[in-house]
């Protein structure tokens, strides 16, 4: 896995410069996540290598996840079903 600083705007450019980050820098697994005791946790929103991507269903959704923790070595993998009418019930906003 690897990533590089993308600043929204010319303030955070600026912000990310002064603290000493270098913009051009491509990071790796170990700049972006040190430690013994780290979780991760992604979902699919397209398909890709790893994950397949949302699909929708006439009253619902499916997802694809992984979840890692580094201290145990658990990879969990989740397939979800997502009710998108309960969903519009409690949160006020319409998923179609």
């Amino acid at each position: 896995m690897q990533g590089k600083l993308w600043p929204r705007n010319d303030e955070e450019r600026q912000a990310l410069v002064d603290s000493g980050n270098d913009l051009d820098r491509v990071l790796t697994t170990d700049d972006l996540v040190s430690g013994q005791d780290v979780f991760v946790a992604a979902t699919g929103v397209t398909t890709g290598a790893l994950l397949r991507g949302v699909r929708y269903l006439p009253n619902g959704a499916i997802t694809d996840s992984i979840v890692m923790r580094s201290r145990s070595g658990t990879v969990r993998r989740i397939e979800a079903s997502h009710a998108l009418d309960k969903l519009e019930s409690f949160t006020g906003r319409e998923y179609s």
